[in-house]
């Protein structure tokens, strides 16, 4: 009897068209005549009957089950249809001889796989470094090393953890030798909070200006963002389905399961794109301005303004204004709001303030300038952004607790890198116990010719072919050659030595004058057209600047 309603069961199936596991025809489900074609009835009260599956496309996702517990699938799955299904599920492969796909990988192990690509090895880090900053082989290192010393610090017990402290780091050369960008490129290489301050910006306390705790404010507010960055990216694959559920609200009304189908097909269109251009309403949170400005300098006029924002809502929702917008907008403003939602759920302050403490790293540069020279016993300077701004940096560095709107910040783990030039002074003209508190100096040598060649022609955004592609650009091909490239060094190195050590900089100044009446003509010059800079385009468009280099530094 088993056998003949099967029988009976194909051949209705057949006869009601290409409704089969994996069939590639276009059908809607919302057809009435489909649906009473799918379904057949057999004298031995098995019903078997076509149903939807949501999968990417409507062509896709039709099956034969039974109404009935205890008939097996297997052998009507298996021969209904020869075409292979190309959107296999878990029934599918529990019904072949196939082996079920691998599983996801489980959140521990992604947690462990993100943790490795944030703390890069020594080696990775001067690897990275390469791509962009030539030589300078030993500050690279020092970098490196104290970047993931704070990776081996978390990795301690507790107890020891707490003993453990930051080498801070003194970078000292010439102008133009790499120190700024080797912190600009740690702060894209590292997940950590990262600060790049100017020493000369910062003033004693008691003089109008802002003093040194504004770094750790300020870096405080880069550790706020990232945090909200990494939990944004944690739900925003939760916060895709809501905003996804709710424009379905919109087009179809709660879900039910009546409403199921409708709801089903209006996901399809909406993954593929078919409802971008219709337009609903939503509500649309109204973000009015500050009437006043508050100063970000003071932390407690901070603290007052939030409280006194938060006393005026009253606890009541912020104000929404109700806005008509095409889907594909409206996505995107939902999925903000949806991720808002879901980050109160998380202390992001708490978080921010723990990575700031264990993780964060401050870059003071032209730390020189805050220095003067020590001439017999008057070394005290009327310069409230001299010596004063040291003796405010000496509690910083070693550790001390600064109030922020966030909250409290311990900076005894911070890690401090300085840099300066010390052209005019010596970095022994710097407080004993500044000096004291770097005790890592790395001294970085200057520029020779061949590094300057090598600037122009290595990092992966060389000044040659920047040139190049904006030139690029008006359509025109611009072709440099190694001789006029070497000759470009060599006048720079030539520059250096005569008018000013500017170092890397240089490099800036005569590529300008050389590609002047390129860069003018360009436009001018017809799609296609091929423009070439050889040894004799350098010296001719430099040979003034060189003739008058000599006494130049001489006239007044």
């Amino acid at each position: 009897m088993l056998a003949t309603t099967r029988s009976l069961t194909r051949k209705a199936m057949a006869n009601a068209g290409s409704i089969a596991v994996g069939s590639q025809s276009s059908i809607c489900c919302n057809s009435p005549s489909v649906i009473a074609s799918c379904r057949v009835t057999v004298p031995s009260a098995t019903t078997t009957r076509a149903t939807y599956h949501p999968s990417t496309t409507f062509s896709r996702g039709f099956s034969t089950v039974p109404t009935d517990d205890g008939e097996d699938t297997k052998e009507e799955k298996g021969t209904s249809d020869t075409t292979p299904t190309p959107d296999k599920t878990t029934e599918d492969y529990a019904s072949t001889s196939l082996p079920p796909p691998p599983p996801p990988p489980s959140a521990t192990s992604k947690t462990v796989e993100n943790e490795l690509k944030k703390n890069l090895k020594p080696s990775e880090i001067v690897e990275s470094l390469n791509r962009h900053i030539v030589g300078q082989h030993d500050a690279k290192r020092a970098v490196a090393i104290a970047m993931r010393n704070r990776w081996r610090r978390r990795q301690l017990s507790d107890e020891l953890r707490k003993e453990v402290t930051p080498r801070n780091v003194l970078l000292v050369g010439p102008t133009g030798c790499g120190k700024t960008e080797v912190a600009r490129r740690m702060a894209m290489l590292n997940d950590a909070p990262f600060i790049k301050v100017e020493a000369t910006k910062f003033t004693e306390v008691g003089y109008h200006g802002r003093d040194v705790d504004q770094i750790i404010r300020d870096l405080m507010d880069v550790a706020m963002q990232l945090a909200k960055k990494q939990h944004t990216e944690t739900f925003k694959e939760q916060a895709e389905l809501m905003a996804e559920e709710r424009i379905l609200d919109i087009l179809s009304g709660p879900s039910s399961d009546a409403a199921a189908r409708g709801r089903d097909s209006f996901r399809e269109m909406l993954r593929q794109g078919l409802l971008d251009e219709q337009e609903i309403e939503i509500d649309v949170p109204n973000n009015k301005p500050n009437q006043a400005d508050v100063d970000q300098n003071n932390p407690q006029i901070v603290a007052i303004s939030d409280m006194m924002q938060r006393f005026a809502g009253g606890g009541k929702k912020p104000p929404t204004e109700r806005k008509k917008l095409p889907i594909s907008e409206a996505k995107g403003v939902i999925l903000e709001i949806e991720l808002e939602r879901l980050l109160e759920t998380v202390d992001l302050k708490k978080s921010a303030v723990s990575a700031v403490e264990e993780s964060g790293i401050v870059f003071i540069d032209e730390i020189d300038k805050i220095c003067s020279p020590r001439e017999g016993f008057s070394s005290r300077s009327a310069d409230a952004s001299a010596e004063g701004v040291q003796r405010d940096l000496l509690p910083l560095i070693e550790g001390t607790t600064i109030n922020t709107k966030h909250g409290n910040v311990n900076t005894d783990y911070i890690l401090f890198i300085a840099s300066g030039a010390f052209h005019a002074v010596k970095v022994s003209d710097l407080l004993p116990e500044l000096q004291g508190r770097l005790p890592i100096r790395v001294e970085l040598a200057g520029l020779t010719e061949d590094d300057l060649y090598k600037i122009l022609t290595e990092p992966v955004a060389n000044l040659i072919r920047q040139q190049v592609e904006l030139i690029g650009a008006e359509g025109v091909d611009l072709v440099f050659e190694d001789e006029a490239i070497r000759e470009i060094a060599r006048m720079a190195a030539l520059l250096n030595k005569t008018v000013e050590n500017i170092g890397a900089r240089r490099l800036h100044t005569v590529l300008e004058r050389i590609m002047e009446n390129i860069s003018y003509d360009a436009a001018e010059l017809d799609e296609g057209a091929k423009v070439i800079v050889d040894k004799a385009t350098v010296q001719d468009r430099l040979k003034d600047v060189t003739m008058k280099a000599d006494v130049s530094r001489y006239i007044l």
